[in-house]
């Protein structure tokens, strides 16, 4: 992780414009962020534990400590709400 990598509360999210295009170049490493992520939601809800999802917005690289209730094809859904476009998310960290 960067210094430059902002940390900011779950509640924010909503305050901010996610980029619309692909932020992994190649499919090995958006294969292993799928892989990451259905990891982290199992950790995160049997394990109560809250993970770290780095992610980009227009405003710049932000990060986020949050449970996992699931995912889908597009979208990461947080605790109370929140959710995260995949493509927009280039760490996961359990």
């Amino acid at each position: 992780m960067t210094p430059d990598i902002e940390l900011i509360p779950k509640e924010d999210i909503s305050k901010y414009h996610f980029v619309l295009e692909e932020v992994i170049e190649t499919l090995e490493d958006q294969r292993l962020r799928l892989t990451n992520l259905s990891k982290a939601r199992i950790i995160s809800k049997s394990k109560k534990r809250l993970v770290k999802i780095v992610f980009e917005t227009k405003e710049g690289i932000k990060m986020v400590e949050a449970t996992i209730l699931g995912t889908d094809e597009d979208e990461v859904y947080l605790k109370s709400g929140p959710k995260i476009p995949i493509i927009c998310i280039r760490e996961v960290f359990i």
